[in-house]
């Protein structure tokens, strides 16, 4: 459900165990770490700096994939992020916190954040 008003924190309280977990996880290390606005956009959480940075997707299994949009444009030295067939996208599944790779999440969204700052964003379909 979303009405006027309605926030990421109002949505990740209204979903079930164990995706409010994994969400509330996701939602608190990214605000606590980043400088970012968060907003409701297609029914989920996004996460805004300049430009929409991530977004955070519940997947069926009762997990959540933390997708960057401009994925393709990151190094993911960290070899963490998939595309699943996506031309800009990528991300990462979390199934449980338990084995969350806190650190090299923090790295990729560190380099999303610095590429948010420093490269125009140009959308889908334009040159570089």
């Amino acid at each position: 459900m979303s009405a006027p008003g309605y926030t990421v924190v109002d949505y990740i309280i209204d979903q079930p165990e164990p995706t409010a977990n994994v969400l509330g996880f996701l939602h608190d290390l990214i605000t606590s770490h980043f400088n970012v606005t968060t907003t409701m956009k297609y029914q989920i959480p996004f996460y805004v700096g300049n430009h929409w940075i991530c977004y955070l997707n519940p997947i069926k299994k009762g997990g959540v994939e933390l997708a960057f949009v401009r994925g393709n444009e990151l190094s993911n030295s960290q070899g963490i992020l998939k595309s699943k067939g996506r031309k800009m996208v990528r991300g990462i599944e979390v199934y449980n916190v338990e084995d969350f790779p806190t650190e090299a999440i923090i790295e990729v969204f560190q380099e999303a954040i610095i590429l948010d700052q420093n490269v125009p964003y140009k959308g889908p379909g334009k040159s570089k």
